[in-house]
């Protein structure tokens, strides 16, 4: 113990700070200027407390990623929880909440349209991100319209639209498309619900 704080208490509090300023760094420079050097000179730590809280660089920029994830996918599934019993409301509810969310911050939009394309290992989880979501819109499609668990369309729409949703925001942030935010949320939302209907006829069928 330190002046009355615990051990475990005092690293918690390092890893927030090169947590911290490693989204600092990710989200207004990039993952190239992102390096544990530069993280521990924003945090003002020494590079002997960064290898206290992360084994290697990559491990910090996941950590990073995985935070700023975490935090959207609670928006969502609050602003899902929240909507109307409506297929449109529902949908324009997450991909609302998800947009808003993302965009509200230019590091968090940055960080995850485009750094996460840039480094191999944020490049995985963002792979890895896309098949939760890909689950997440399946389970949410299930409940919705009461289909099976087994209903393979359900599974096969969900990650069309989630990789789908993915390329166009980034298309959009990187100005290729050329919408307001609200269009954008109207047109996806259109889109998913259309979507998702289509499959449920096809498995009716």
């Amino acid at each position: 113990m330190y002046r009355g704080v615990p051990a475990v208490e005092r690293q918690a509090a390092r890893r927030e700070q090169l947590l911290d300023a490693a989204y600092d760094l990710l989200g207004s420079g990039g993952w190239h200027a992102t390096t544990v050097r530069a993280v521990c000179r924003r945090a003002g730590l020494t590079p002997r407390y960064f290898y206290e809280s992360f084994p290697d660089l990559d491990a910090l920029l996941i950590a990073v990623f995985d935070d700023v994830v975490s935090d959207v996918m609670q928006v969502v599934l609050e602003a899902v929880r929240e909507a109307p019993d409506d297929a449109h409301a529902k949908a324009r509810a997450a991909i609302g909440g998800f947009v808003r969310h993302v965009t509200r911050d230019p590091r968090r939009a940055r960080i995850v349209f485009s750094e996460a394309l840039g480094s191999e290992a944020l490049a995985h989880r963002r792979s890895e991100t896309l098949h939760l979501f890909a689950e997440m819109i399946a389970q949410q499609g299930r409940a919705f319209y009461g289909l099976g668990g087994n209903d393979h369309l359900a599974d096969t729409t969900a990650y069309m639209l989630a990789g789908g949703l993915a390329e166009l925001l980034l298309a959009w942030h990187d100005g290729t498309i050329d919408s307001t935010l609200e269009q954008l949320i109207d047109d996806c939302t259109e889109l998913f619900v259309a979507t998702g209907e289509a499959a449920v006829a096809m498995a009716e069928r």
